[in-house]
């Protein structure tokens, strides 16, 4: 998506699996959820048929409807497959982050602007998504179990590091303002026509994150611990 320095630079598209004549039922549907989230990034939610993902894919209306029988559980399957991407990034960062809280909190923060998730593509696809929840309460039933597994842990680390540094917040509250400004942050990325960069929108999470823990985060990141 973006090289370490600007958000102009070239699509990063989700994988493309190369066409074949006969593939496995699972890397067909692969190779259509693929194609469906480069459609959702051009065209938008509303301006996206079936006959559109299966030109981007190559392969007949015919065979994606086989594989989807509609647009709408297209959409919710590539819902679903974001979804689960999503949650396997940020439980990796988290597997990957030293002991103390607030590393791995950090980590979780972080998690949300590596180039494999922080994309041009993913993030418009999100906010197509996102504008759908209220009308399509399918989609929130189907998300609503990762996004609750990330809050608790949001939450949980808040709580940890606020009970260790002796901070009078409160942890929900907390964890809510920083997935908020990490959402908001997507958005901003997403939306301006000179873009910052992963680096700074991070930087800016940190920054809220120092107000919030000022003894164990700074601007650049956790603050090593003795």
């Amino acid at each position: 998506m973006i090289p370490a320095g600007q958000m102009q630079a070239p699509i990063k598209s989700a994988k493309v699996i190369p066409l074949q004549r006969k593939i496995s039922r699972d890397a067909r549907r692969q190779q259509l959820i693929a194609a469906t989230m480069r459609v959702l990034a051009r065209k938008g939610f509303a301006q996206t048929t079936l006959s559109d993902v299966a030109a981007e894919a190559g392969v007949s209306h015919g065979l994606v409807n086989f594989h989807f029988e509609s647009k709408e559980k297209l959409l919710t399957a590539t819902l679903l497959f974001m979804a689960d991407e999503y949650r396997e990034n940020w439980t990796a960062a988290l597997n990957g982050a030293g002991p103390h809280a607030a590393d791995r909190l950090a980590a979780m923060l972080a998690a949300d602007f590596n180039p494999d998730i922080c994309t041009p593509e993913r993030l418009a696809c999100w906010c197509s998504y996102w504008g759908e929840v209220q009308s399509r309460p399918l989609y929130q039933q189907e998300y609503s179990a990762n996004d609750t597994a990330y809050i608790e842990m949001l939450e949980g680390l808040s709580a940890e590091i606020i009970a260790e540094g002796g901070y009078g917040l409160d942890a929900v509250r907390t964890a809510r303002v920083l997935r908020f400004t990490s959402e908001g942050l997507w958005n901003d990325m997403l939306s301006m026509n000179a873009p910052y960069t992963r680096e700074e929108a991070l930087k800016t999470l940190f920054a809220l994150a120092a107000v919030f823990f000022p003894r164990h985060f700074s601007p650049e990141g956790p603050l090593t611990k003795a």
